[in-house]
């Protein structure tokens, strides 16, 4: 059994950058409602406001965000919706609002009853 030599390619593989740190730093949002943009102004998707996916929330931005979100809480919007407005997870959403120690309604829905 004799072994056949691999393949050559004649281009260079292209690589990711991997020395590059990707910009972690918060955005200010000082100023901010955390809702989404209307649809209307600007294009934007909802959920695309300055909050971006992914982007880490930390010091005062996430107390902002903990109060904004705690005062939406308590006006009855659900977690579902605020997560929605917000453009992030219902996990992420639930964390901030159990973290600043925000009393969690009961679930909702239809109760059960005995059927007769």
């Amino acid at each position: 059994m004799s072994a056949e030599p691999l393949p050559t390619r004649s281009a260079p593989i292209q690589t990711a950058h991997l020395h590059s740190a990707p910009d972690l730093s918060a955005p200010d949002l000082s100023a901010t409602d955390f809702s989404a943009a209307d649809s209307s102004a600007g294009g934007q998707k909802p959920g695309s406001g300055l909050l971006r996916k992914g982007a880490r929330i930390t010091g005062e931005t996430r107390d902002k965000l903990t109060s904004d979100l705690r005062r939406k809480y308590e006006r009855g919007q659900s977690i579902r919706s605020l997560a929605e407005n917000t453009g992030r997870s219902y996990g992420f959403v639930h964390r901030i609002l159990v973290d600043g120690e925000v009393p969690m309604r009961s679930r909702g829905g239809a109760t059960r009853t005995k059927k007769k």
